[in-house]
């Protein structure tokens, strides 16, 4: 019997040994996830999106990838743009991975179906960079926070560029959230133009023919301007190519916000095409923009992109929000935390809205420039428009 008891202590004591090394690994750790789209439609985003966050954590960390003595580790999972994939993988991040907090997605339609999933395992969900407002609207949840710029804030600031009296306007969106919000928004923001007819496509259109010609119906006997808003993203067709159905017979112009590089290739031909962006690398003047373009053209030989900029902000606000807590990842303190909080991005300063959880930020009106040693049009700034300018509807009725 005293041998048994013996053997049972030592038993004991040996699984206690192996696992003190495991549990000082984990508090010795912060695990981040990030579920995007590395392959899929989106997959030119998503892979901006990484290496922005990875570069912000460098960033943001003086390059020890540290905070409060702990190191951060990311976890990369592909939700390949899909709703149900993305929902799955949130979830074992936070079950299986022992994630402490999520980032992404890319596609709104994923972010959405990712929100309960948050909900359910009370952890954030940074959402970097799905754009529908409903993500921080209708379907939020306390525990879903954005750095991403949302419909709203892309409508409201088209709608400052392009916004006046005597203009007719018919939009072009994708069929699903990031369209459909984006057009909601964007009709709520405009004030003195009229918007004369919605059209929605699939987001696997590449023939636009059908679609443009209802919208040149809706305008052409229209005076005075008449302007086609497009929004749309990730691969697949070209909306732009509408422009080969001879507009100008009609005084039809096309306008947009902005993308990133390679889709701005297409926006060469429209020089003079004035709408609004999130971000261009030559536009904001601040030392984070410098930090990233400088470190971008040193690692890629290149500029850094659209969503490379916004997967950097997701990285330091992170970090930002682990400092204030000591490195502590407990949910309800990073909430306090994160809601109201502000900090510097490649944009400028951003703050977490307490409402919503929304980040106010700057957008750029600009028009486009064409430049010989671009490939892309190039939007240059006509002005800077404030986040105290843009009166965001906060949506989520908390």
């Amino acid at each position: 019997m005293q041998r048994r008891q013996t053997l049972t202590h030592l038993a004991a004591a040996t699984v206690a040994a192996l696992a003190l090394p495991l549990a000082a690994q984990a508090a010795g750790e912060i695990r981040i996830a990030h579920v995007h789209s590395l392959t899929g439609p989106l997959e030119a985003y998503g892979k901006q999106t990484t290496t922005g966050f990875m570069m912000g954590l460098d960033y943001a960390t003086g390059g020890t990838m540290m905070v409060a003595g702990k190191k951060l580790v990311v976890i990369e999972k592909d939700d390949q743009g899909k709703p149900d994939l993305g929902k799955s993988l949130l979830a074992a991040a936070y079950a299986d991975d022992k994630a402490d907090i999520a980032v992404g997605p890319t596609s709104s339609g994923v972010a959405l179906a990712m929100l309960p999933v948050a909900e359910e395992y009370k952890k954030i969900l940074l959402v970097e960079p799905a754009v529908a407002d409903s993500i921080t609207g209708e379907k939020w949840n306390k525990y879903i926070f954005r750095t991403g710029r949302n419909s709203s804030q892309d409508a409201i600031a088209n709608a400052a560029a392009l916004d006046q009296a005597g203009i007719s306007i018919a939009t072009l969106a994708q069929d699903y959230a990031f369209g459909r919000d984006g057009v909601k928004a964007f009709k709520e923001a405009v004030k003195k133009a009229k918007i004369v007819h919605e059209e929605y496509l699939p987001t696997t259109t590449t023939d636009f023919t059908a679609g443009a010609q209802r919208i040149i119906d809706a305008l052409k006997d229209k005076p005075g301007r008449k302007i086609i808003w497009i929004i749309w993203a990730g691969g697949g067709g070209n909306p732009f190519k509408i422009a080969d159905l001879d507009l100008k017979r009609y005084g039809i112009e096309i306008a947009t916000g902005g993308n990133i590089l390679p889709a701005m290739a297409a926006y060469k031909q429209f020089p003079g095409m004035e709408g609004a962006t999130y971000y261009y690398f030559g536009i904001p003047k601040n030392p984070v923009n410098e930090w990233l373009v400088s470190n971008h053209y040193s690692k890629f030989k290149s500029p850094p992109d659209f969503f490379t900029a916004g997967g950097m902000s997701a990285a330091i606000a992170v970090v930002e929000a682990l400092k204030k807590t000591g490195g502590d990842t407990n949910t309800n303190k990073l909430i306090k935390t994160m809601e109201g909080m502000s900090f510097m991005t490649p944009k400028g300063q951003m703050t977490f809205r307490k409402e919503d959880h929304q980040a106010m930020q700057d957008m750029y009106h600009f028009r486009i420039k064409v430049d010989p040693a671009f490939p892309w049009g190039v939007p240059e700034l006509v002005r800077e428009i404030k986040a105290s300018e843009m009166n965001i509807p906060i949506r989520n009725q908390r």
